[in-house]
């Protein structure tokens, strides 16, 4: 089994990387972009049987710093 993680920071915490990425989009022409959110996905492969209840306990101990990231899964 897989699973993807999708890690983004809350709304309302800054996101340094996202501003540089806009500024520079902006600088190569891309004036369009108003806002970037810069996240991360982590996949994983995972043996038979393990449940998303413990890919949630993964993302809560240490794939996502829940203070301040929101976290989706998918599960395939």
């Amino acid at each position: 089994m897989k699973a993807k993680v999708h890690v983004m920071l809350k709304n309302g915490v800054l996101d340094p990387q996202g501003e540089a990425v806009r500024h520079a989009l902006g600088t190569l022409g891309f004036d369009g972009v108003q806002g970037v959110r810069q996240g991360k996905v982590i996949e994983l492969d995972l043996a038979e049987g393990t449940s998303e209840a413990q890919v949630t306990e993964m993302c809560e101990k240490l794939l996502a710093n829940t203070v301040i990231e929101s976290y989706r899964i998918e599960l395939a």
